[in-house]
């Protein structure tokens, strides 16, 4: 028995003679399963963000260059793991990530207006080279390279927002649900040590500041 590409018949067929599967029918499932609810948890990361600048008409407080270089991040993940031919629950929540993420900066630049002409050489360069990067038609060195430049790619994305965050003393449009989501995911997903730092900082700032500006409104009234 399969059904989108994950094989329950091993498992079914011990519980059926009324065993429990063995570990080396169990954990390809169990991780099967898991790519999968990571696949679908990734379909609403960024929306709380995009909602909330929709909602707000603002982008106050929010770093432009932050996420532009998330984006990048997560446009050589998946072209890498699209060359590698790796199945979709390995990469799915990377493409629906990315989408995401395009959006969320295409809205961030329709609010930031006027946008400096020099900015839009930034998006323009990666319409010219993502489709190139995407479709794994680049040098084979060079590919591995910019796969193993990813994680700095992804640090460098939450520093400038970690800074604009302690320069104004406040998180601004910034979404607690997003921010939640991504340090979860950093724990979860990418069990990476930076990652957990770096979008656990950004959280803890949004915990910090919107509990100091409620006080201040609490203050005012």
């Amino acid at each position: 028995m399969e059904f989108l590409g994950i094989d329950f018949s091993c498992a079914f067929g011990s519980l059926r003679h009324g065993n429990f599967p063995d570990k080396d029918c169990l954990l390809p499932l169990i991780s099967k399963l898991l790519g999968y609810c990571i696949v679908a948890a990734s379909t609403t990361v960024k929306v709380p963000q995009i909602m909330k600048i929709l909602r707000h008409r603002s982008v106050r407080g929010l770093s432009v260059v932050a996420f532009e270089l998330e984006t990048i991040g997560y446009t050589i993940a998946l072209a890498y793991c699209l060359h590698k031919g790796l199945p979709f629950s390995a990469y799915g929540e990377l493409a629906f990530l990315l989408i995401q993420a395009i959006v969320l900066v295409a809205t961030i630049y329709y609010f930031s207006q006027p946008v400096p002409t020099v900015t839009w050489i930034r998006p323009l360069l990666y319409c010219a080279v993502a489709p190139t990067i995407l479709a794994g038609q680049i040098d084979p060195v060079l590919f591995e390279a910019l796969y193993a430049s990813q994680h700095a790619i992804f640090l460098f994305a939450r520093i400038p927002q970690i800074w604009k965050n302690l320069s104004n003393k406040s998180t601004g449009e910034l979404s607690f649900l997003t921010c939640f989501m991504n340090f979860a995911g950093s724990m979860v997903v990418l069990g990476s040590t930076i990652g957990v730092i770096t979008n656990g900082t950004i959280f803890s700032q949004i915990l910090l500041y919107q509990k100091q500006e409620a006080k201040k409104e609490k203050k005012d009234k």
